[in-house]
């Protein structure tokens, strides 16, 4: 075993030192068309040119040694992998201009190199999702997988199943499983309960854990736990404790003085940078989006006035940040009624008219809660607000319903754009939105958010079935 985790480790470099490589390819190749079609011009000889492709390359090295590439690693996210690259361009970039300007190379070369930085930008992310694409398949031929060994039976034992055997991309595959959980169709069955597995802990020689082993089972029983974690030290086998659905709290430590507590919920967004970080991204984003709003408007005002009496604008009182209620607005999409703040519009609403239900489609309804974003009540990307009624509603229903309040609600979300929009006619919808907004609330990164504003966008050019 420790031979195959020593061919998985050289695996994982060799992947990372062929992406690296890429990385340099890319450089080399549009140095060359920037050297021979622009910088040509200014006169160079074969020295200085020969020069500033050392100058860009040394500064490659440099930002691969602080930024290198993660998609070797099995759970690198997308999110990650584009912060990574971003960061490694603007490093090599940053760095290849302060370094031609120190030892006065040239005074006209700052255009040219941010052309340069961004072309290298868009190349490298079309190489990673091709290198991404090569890994999975090199992982679905059996070649750099570990091997897990799954004890309990609990429903999170069975999330963790699905989450690390369901992406190829991460290369696990099932050893054993000890437990009453019921992976899904095709899936390995179960090699016996937890008790079976306490038993084979008494003659250990015939125990095979694979790589990794994650073990679900109540804090009360600690002797299992401790026996399992002593177990797979001896054996150089990676430990990890999933608490149960009933116990698993999210708790994290902070620090009050010099004295560690442990708290429910923590949010990058507590930092005063990250606040004033994503503050700045929604000023700039909703102001490029009013501009194309204020053109519309006058055929929007003429359609709604058209097939519906009654004002342009909907407001309506959600609930914000911290449960305080605000006037959140939209273009009206149906004819005026009494139920507006009761009902949710469902697919076939008979209170909406044709235009109006194309906005919904199209989402052009949407479009004044730019304002809101600008006057700062609400923030491009966060838990969408929900109607006064629903919130009084699933706060009796979803223990943790309110957390969500903890950060400015949003245009779109984390929800959204992973299968949780629109109507919610049963109970577990609204749990699982709630779900991914508090995730989202505990993992914010402007990555993070860059990320939602894509694939919101790419549904304007993909139809959405939730959008009515």
């Amino acid at each position: 075993m420790r031979t195959r985790l020593k061919n998985n480790k050289q695996t994982n470099r060799l992947i990372q030192l062929f992406i690296i490589a890429g990385d340099f390819v890319v450089l080399w190749v549009l140095l060359y068309f920037v050297v021979g079609t622009i910088l040509r011009s200014e006169g160079w000889d074969e020295e200085k040119e020969r020069f500033f492709w050392m100058v860009c390359t040394f500064a490659l090295v440099v930002a691969e040694y602080l930024f290198p590439s993660v998609i070797h690693e099995r759970v690198a996210g997308a999110n990650e992998i584009l912060r990574r690259s971003t960061t490694l361009v603007a490093t090599q970039t940053l760095l290849s201009y302060l370094l031609l300007r120190a030892i006065h190379f040239t005074s006209r070369l700052g255009w040219q190199l941010f052309v340069l930085g961004v072309v290298m930008l868009v190349s490298i992310i079309l190489l990673r999702f091709v290198e991404r694409w090569l890994v999975k398949k090199l992982r679905q031929s059996g070649y750099n997988t570990r091997y897990v060994t799954l004890i309990g039976s609990d429903k999170e034992l069975l999330h963790l199943y699905k989450k690390l055997i369901g992406n190829a991309t991460f290369g696990y595959k099932v050893r054993h499983i000890y437990g009453d959980i019921t992976p899904p169709l095709g899936g390995q069955g179960a090699d016996g309960s937890v008790k079976d597995f306490e038993a084979l802990l008494s003659c250990q020689e015939s125990l095979r854990l694979g790589d990794e082993v994650y073990l679900c089972v109540p804090r009360s029983e600690r002797e299992l736990i401790e026996q399992t974690a002593r177990l797979c030290d001896h054996r150089m086998v990676k430990f990890y404790y999933l608490p149960t659905a009933d116990e698993k709290l999210n708790l994290q430590p902070v620090l009050i003085d010099d004295i560690s507590v442990m708290t429910t919920y923590t949010s990058p967004l507590e930092e005063p940078l990250n606040r004033l970080l994503k503050r700045i991204l929604d000023i700039v984003y909703s102001i490029l989006c009013l501009i194309p709003t204020a053109l519309l408007l006058p055929f929007i005002i003429f359609a709604i006035k058209r097939q519906s009496p009654g004002p342009v604008f909907f407001r309506q009182l959600r609930t914000g940040i911290d449960g305080h209620d605000f006037y959140c607005y939209k273009f009206r999409s149906m004819h005026v009624n009494s139920d507006a703040d009761r009902l949710q519009a469902t697919k076939d609403d008979p209170r909406k008219f044709p235009f109006g239900d194309f906005m919904r489609k199209t989402n052009i309804d949407e479009l004044p809660q730019f304002w809101n974003v600008l006057i700062g009540n609400m923030s491009i990307v966060g838990p969408r607000p929900h109607m006064l009624a629903h919130t009084e509603q699933y706060d009796k229903l979803i223990d943790k319903y309110m957390v969500r309040h903890f950060v400015k609600p949003g245009i779109t979300g984390w929800a959204q754009v992973t299968g949780f929009r629109g109507e919610t006619r049963e109970l577990w919808q609204m749990e699982g939105r709630v779900e991914r907004d508090i995730w989202y609330i505990q993992h914010w990164s402007l990555w993070l958010d860059l990320r939602i504003i894509w694939l919101t966008v790419k549904t304007i050019f993909k139809r959405d079935a939730k959008a009515y």
